[in-house]
């Protein structure tokens, strides 16, 4: 018997393109219905339900219930970076999506990854934070400085108050370098869409900056 975890029963669940599309769908944070999930992906309504209750029991997802109404979301920031570095790992590959046009060209500048923020403008705000000494790199991970942790409090970023690392690193899959995740990286993205230097793409997970904007 070998020992460890088992990928593949993981990589099975990911693997199905229709489950893949709903997946991938979530990576923006929301929580979409059944019904949502099945267009995106392309299937009939008791189909998409039969692959969402094999995520949810997988692991893969959480369900929420509104009255009547169910809603499914990523069960984790952990599930949405290994879907980031998947989606890093098929575009070095070339197993690409034939996709052209502004919105594709909007999503690589600026995109929301499950709760933070992504793209171009992600990775060059995770390297400034590095330039300037407010996160640092060690062996046991990113630490934010005190110098950082002055700075965000200054600007008025809200970081909780928990033992959880503050700041973590993710795969960015079309720059393919990191950008920030954890606590600060989704504190980053609330304040800078709170204070109206950025908002939310209707149509996709684009995040479009003002001239204002970082």
């Amino acid at each position: 018997m070998r020992d460890g975890p088992d990928i593949s029963q993981m990589a099975a669940l990911i693997g199905d393109p229709g489950r893949a599309h709903m997946l991938t769908a979530l990576l923006d944070g929301r929580a979409l219905a059944a019904g949502e999930l099945a267009r995106v992906a392309g299937v009939t309504l008791p189909t998409a339900s039969g692959h969402l209750a094999r995520m949810v029991e997988g692991g893969l997802l959480l369900v929420e219930r509104q009255g009547r109404h169910r809603y499914f979301r990523l069960a984790g920031e952990d599930v949405a970076d290994a879907l980031s570095a998947l989606l890093a790992l098929a575009e070095t590959r070339g197993h690409q999506r034939v996709r052209t046009g502004p919105k594709d060209e909007a999503l690589r500048q600026a995109r929301s990854c499950y709760n933070h923020l992504a793209g171009t403008h992600g990775v060059r705000i995770y390297d400034s934070l590095r330039q300037r000494g407010m996160i640092t790199v060690s062996a046991e991970g990113l630490n934010l400085t005190p110098d950082g942790r002055r700075e965000v409090e200054r600007i008025g970023l809200r970081l909780p108050t928990s033992n959880k690392p503050l700041c973590r690193e993710c795969l960015d899959w079309s720059e393919r370098r990191m950008h920030l995740s954890g606590p600060l990286g989704t504190a980053l993205l609330a304040f800078v869409l709170g204070q109206g230097g950025a908002r939310r793409d209707a149509d996709s997970r684009a995040i479009r900056f003002g001239r204002a904007g970082l």
